[in-house]
């Protein structure tokens, strides 16, 4: 992998956690403890959707060493490179046959066009996660953290991630978050989801 690379984190300001903050004083507590959380972000949609299904069911540091030697093998993780590769060359980086054919299949689906993942940066937020999540591999929470994590999407908040649900759970005391109260805190946060999330995953870890 590229070390030279700048690394780059999600894009917010103090204006964004100021209106985060005005809508709710639990929240706000939250924020004002943690301060600014900084957290990385991929542009490069198709390397980021690869990344992902790599670490699925993964520790974090196993998931990059497999990365790293799948960049090696391709010369890169471009969709032509990855078409160029061999299934069983892609397989021998280090994960399952079914997660190097998703691999496989993810770089089919760009080279052949049917899917344009240059023209998701217009689309709306539904329409993205449509399309990506129709990919095999990819379901619908990680088509929304690719909407975070490589598109750099300000509202996102997944009731799919246990991690999120935990977090508001601790934070307002619900014993079982229903999904009708978790909406409720969607449009609260709305339109900044997604940095929202940064600090509930910060508190769902916290003992």
């Amino acid at each position: 992998m590229d070390n030279e690379k700048q690394k780059e984190f999600f894009p917010y300001t103090e204006i964004e956690l100021d209106a985060l903050k005005g809508k709710d004083k639990k929240l706000a507590a939250v924020i004002d403890h943690y301060g600014i959380i900084e957290r990385e972000i991929n542009r490069d949609l198709f390397s980021a959707l690869v990344g992902s299904i790599i670490a699925q069911q993964i520790s974090s540091k196993a998931a990059k060493t497999v990365e790293a030697r799948l960049y090696l093998f391709c010369g890169g993780i471009t969709p032509e490179q990855i078409c160029a590769a061999e299934l069983s060359g892609i397989q021998e980086c280090g994960m399952s046959i079914r997660k190097a054919a998703y691999i496989k299949k993810a770089g089919e689906a760009v080279c052949s066009g049917a899917i344009d993942l240059s023209a998701l940066e217009g689309k709306p937020d539904e329409e993205v996660i449509a399309l990506l999540s129709a990919l095999p591999g990819i379901g619908v929470w990680t088509a929304e953290m690719l909407l975070i994590f490589s598109l750099g999407r300000l509202d996102v908040l997944s009731y799919g991630d246990l991690a999120i649900r935990r977090g508001l759970s601790k934070l307002y005391g619900h014993k079982k978050l229903t999904k009708e109260q978790f909406a409720r805190y969607k449009k609260r946060y709305s339109p900044y989801g997604s940095i929202a999330s940064l600090y509930l995953w910060r508190l769902s870890v916290e003992q």
